[in-house]
């Protein structure tokens, strides 16, 4: 298995939100304290936000998982994504219990 690294608040150094020149979409790059950086897609953190909204304010949704999944190229609006993460089927039941064996298994997190 790779490694799992939990990022907490404060392993974060500082976050760079915005348009880089000469792109059309937003870039979000996290520079943590150890000097590693993640950068991120606009689709991407589009689509975790979307989740997480989603489980913050429906009432009965406690989960979701997302799965890359390409899209018809020819049914895309304009400046989306070809891939995209969608939720799946799976229960909120199951996505918990995935939740907690992961970070049981990963004491460390």
């Amino acid at each position: 298995m790779k490694e799992i690294r939990f990022i907490r608040n404060d392993d974060v150094d500082r976050v760079l939100i915005g348009v880089p020149e000469g792109r059309k979409h937003l870039r979000f790059c996290m520079k943590l304290k150890d000097g590693s950086v993640l950068v991120f897609q606009e689709a991407t953190v589009a689509n975790i936000l979307r989740a997480y909204t989603t489980i913050k304010t429906h009432p009965t949704v406690r989960a979701l998982e997302l799965k890359m999944r390409p899209l018809a190229t020819k049914t895309l609006k304009e400046g989306f994504a070809e891939y995209q993460l969608l939720e799946t089927s799976k229960k909120s039941e199951e996505i918990e219990r995935k939740l907690r064996n992961l970070l049981e298994t990963h004491s460390a997190i």
